[in-house]
Formats: structure tokens, C-alpha cells, sequence
């Protein structure tokens, strides 16, 4: 018996330094994969900083990943194009923030209600509505901007900022995502015990129902600010005065001759645009990193 015991103990130990090997392999491949997959989300953006930098000619000649001098000067025509062109760049900023931050809102604020809407309440056309919303994520805008384009004609509302703001209250891709969030961390206790205790139904949904959906809400005020902020097609269909381009536009504009295109201007100008969705993302970040850590702790 003991001679079996002595056998067995390495046989034991072998199987855990293999199974501690194999676990070790298998986080390094992850890390290597996640690194990877950094490393080729962010070229893009680098390639674009450092186009910024450098001359029309020099980013011509071909590709590089050392950045220049040349910054100040691109950054100046910039400004300079933007006055040619009759809206400053300052004009530009506030059409896209005009339009960009209340259809955050409204995108953010009524899928959510509506998500509520469709998880907490049974009534008979419950499943008839989820099936709606699921339909009309499946048809792309596009097919619907001719449709949409002679309506706003009809109603007087061409060449202004209310056919892009107001149809995102309509946002089914926020409200399947709210109401999966809803089924995975909202329990459906806390919003019996508010009606037990006389809450109205309005003031359950913002002083409770919201607060507990901080991580969703900043993931998709994301999602839907870049959306907004760096949409083209729309705005070039609705608006038509010079004063009203948003940023998308001005640098469609800096494309648009393209024999004297300065490339060093037009890579400025998406640094330019780029910037603020950066500082909407850092400002929102720290809601998705506490909901992630929230959502990690269960009992």
C-alpha cells in the first residue's frame, strides 16, 4: 500500500504542472490574440495621426509610420479652406454637436423606455411588438431615404436639423440591446416592490429602472453619438445650405476635387473629427468598466 502510495504523488503532481502548462499556454494565446486585435483596430487611427503630420507630397510617395512637421501648416489651411468654403470649421463643430448629442438622447432615453416597455409589462401584442422591432433591424435606412426624403419635402422640414434628430427615437438596435441587458441584470422584484410602495410608473423607470442601467446606457450613448456625429448620407440628402454642413460633410467637401485634394489638410481635418468622439468615449468609459465590475460580482 505504501509502495502505491509512493507511485501515485508524481503520477498527481505530473497531471497538475500539466494541467497549470496548459492553462499558462492558453492565456498567453489569448493575450497574443488580444494584443493582435488592438494592434489592428488602432493602425487606422495612427496611420491617420501621422498622415496629419506630413506634407501632400510626402503621403503620395507612400506609406509611413514616422510623423512629420507638418502639422501646424495642415492645420492652418485647414482653417483656411474652411473660411473659402464659407462655414468656419468652429460652424461645423456645432452642426455636428447640434445634431449629434440631443439624437444620443432621444436614441438612449426612449429605446430604453421602450425595451421597459416590452420586457416589463405583459399585455396581448407582446410578442407582436418584439417581432416589429426585430423587422426593423433587418431593413437597411438606405431603402427607406427616398420615402423618407419626400415626406420631410411634404412637411416643409427640408434643409433642417429635425429629420435628424427626431427619427432616433426610433432606434431598434438600442432597444434589442436594453432589453437584453433588461433580462440578464434587471430583476423584475425591484419594479413590483416600487408599485407596492405607490411609485408611478415614469418615476419607476427614471429613479430606479435607469440608474441600474448605467454600463447599457453608456455602451449604447456610445455607439449612437459615433453613428450621429460621423453620419453622411442623411445630412447630405436633408441639408443644403453651406451654413448648416456638419463636420462629415466639410471633409466630403476637402475630397471633392480630387487633383487638388491636399491629402495632409484632409487627414488634419479627421483628426479633427475624430477628437470628440475620443473624449465622449473616456467620458463614458468609466460607467462600462463599473458596470463590467458590478456585473462581475454575483452571489
Amino acid at each position: 500500500m505504501k509502495a502505491e502510495t509512493k507511485v501515485s504523488l508524481p503520477e498527481s503532481e505530473e497531471k497538475t504542472s500539466s494541467y497549470s502548462r496548459n492553462v499558462m499556454i492558453q492565456k498567453i494565446i489569448r493575450h497574443v490574440i488580444c494584443i493582435l486585435l488592438c494592434v489592428v483596430s488602432l493602425f487606422p487611427f495612427y496611420i491617420t495621426v501621422i498622415n496629419a503630420t506630413r506634407t501632400n507630397v510626402a503621403i503620395q510617395q507612400g506609406l509611413s509610420l514616422i510623423p512629420s512637421t507638418n502639422i501646424i501648416t495642415n492645420i492652418q489651411n485647414l482653417f483656411d479652406k474652411a473660411s473659402a468654403l464659407g462655414t468656419p470649421i468652429y460652424r461645423c463643430f456645432l452642426n455636428s454637436a447640434m445634431i449629434a448629442v440631443p439624437a444620443t438622447l432621444f436614441s438612449v432615453y426612449f429605446s430604453s423606455l421602450t425595451a421597459y416597455g416590452v420586457f416589463a409589462y405583459n399585455f396581448k401584442l407582446r410578442r407582436f411588438a418584439w417581432s416589429f422591432v426585430l423587422g426593423i433591424m433587418m431593413i437597411p435606412g438606405q431603402v427607406t431615404s427616398v420615402g423618407f426624403y419626400q415626406f420631410m419635402l411634404k412637411l416643409g422640414l427640408n434643409d433642417s436639423y429635425l429629420p435628424l434628430i427626431i427619427p432616433a427615437i426610433a432606434a431598434p438596435t438600442t432597444v434589442f440591446f436594453m432589453r437584453q441587458f433588461m433580462k440578464a441584470s434587471l430583476p423584475l422584484e425591484i419594479i413590483d416592490a416600487a408599485r407596492i410602495d405607490g411609485s408611478g410608473e415614469f418615476k419607476t423607470f427614471n429613479t430606479i429602472v435607469l440608474p441600474l442601467l448605467k454600463p447599457a446606457i453608456a455602451t449604447q450613448a456610445i455607439f449612437a453619438f459615433i453613428a450621429n456625429w460621423n453620419n453622411l448620407y442623411m445630412p447630405q440628402l436633408i441639408l443644403k445650405t453651406q451654413t448648416k454642413y456638419t463636420l462629415p460633410m466639410f471633409v466630403a467637401q476637402l475630397k471633392g476635387d480630387q487633383f487638388r485634394a491636399d491629402y495632409g489638410v484632409i487627414y488634419a481635418a479627421l483628426l479633427v473629427t475624430i477628437v470628440p468622439m475620443l473624449i465622449f468615449y473616456l467620458i463614458l468609459s468609466k460607467y462600462i468598466i463599473a458596470g463590467v465590475a458590478l456585473g462581475g460580482v454575483k452571489e
